[in-house]
């Protein structure tokens, strides 16, 4: 009797599918008891766990019914006006006052957009023929330092200055490159102040002490205003 191939593959293929889903079904089975390990059945039973006095109100014991006379005559008096149409609510207790802990006293903020703090080191100013010139600071701005100066003229004629005849040394002698800024070139004769600016690149002080600040009028040259003894201000 000749064999089918065919037939031996079918058998074979089939004997493959149920021998896989017997594993799978195995395997599907123990994941399952696995995952449900921990996990037990609800207790579903309504009156299993209560105590003794809630099994007889189950069964009707311990429920106290009202008397109908005695449920008119409390509407009739409430009616009437004699009793409160509901029972007056027990007062509660007034509430405990908390008290807190004294506050430490706030420490004052510092104020801001205080006035700088006043140099006794100035104004140092230099008077001649009535005309007054003052420094009133010396300070740094960028690369530069500043000299706030002032001209006032008393006298009785305008004063004219050519700004290139301003002479600054320092505290060694040595000619000092600046240049002004506001400074009138003709201080009139009215006895009012008017200020501007002499600016030193600070590469040229930076080992100075003290400068020496010079100027005379143009052209007559009668007006020599001197201050000496500057000091010099650099890391404010």
């Amino acid at each position: 009797m000749k064999i089918n191939p065919t037939v031996i593959l079918t058998l074979a293929l089939l004997g493959m599918m149920f021998g896989a889903g017997s594993v799978s079904a195995r395997w599907g089975l123990k994941l399952g008891t696995d995952a449900l390990k921990e996990i037990t059945q609800p207790e579903i039973s309504p009156t299993s766990k209560r105590d003794a006095a809630q099994k007889g109100l189950i069964r009707g014991q311990g429920i106290v019914f009202l008397q109908e006379q005695n449920i008119v005559k409390n509407i009739k008096a409430v009616m009437e006006g004699k009793a409160p149409a509901e029972p007056a609510k027990p007062k509660q207790p007034p509430k405990p006052v908390e008290t807190k802990a004294p506050e430490t006293a706030a420490k004052p903020a510092p104020a801001q957009n205080q006035p700088p703090a006043v140099d006794p080191r100035f104004p140092i100013q230099n008077r001649d023929d009535d005309v007054t010139m003052t420094v009133r600071s010396v300070k740094k701005e960028g690369d530069n330092l500043v000299l706030d100066v002032t001209l006032k003229n008393n006298g009785t004629r305008a004063v004219q200055f050519l700004y290139s005849f301003l002479n600054v040394t320092d505290d060694g002698g040595k000619t000092l490159s600046a240049t002004t800024q506001g400074l009138p070139s003709e201080v009139p004769s009215d006895g009012k102040v008017y200020g501007g600016k002499v600016n030193l690149p600070i590469s040229l002080v930076e080992e100075a002490k003290k400068l020496s600040l010079s100027l005379t009028d143009y052209p007559d040259r009668q007006v020599e205003l001197k201050i000496d003894e500057i000091p010099v201000t650099i890391d404010n």
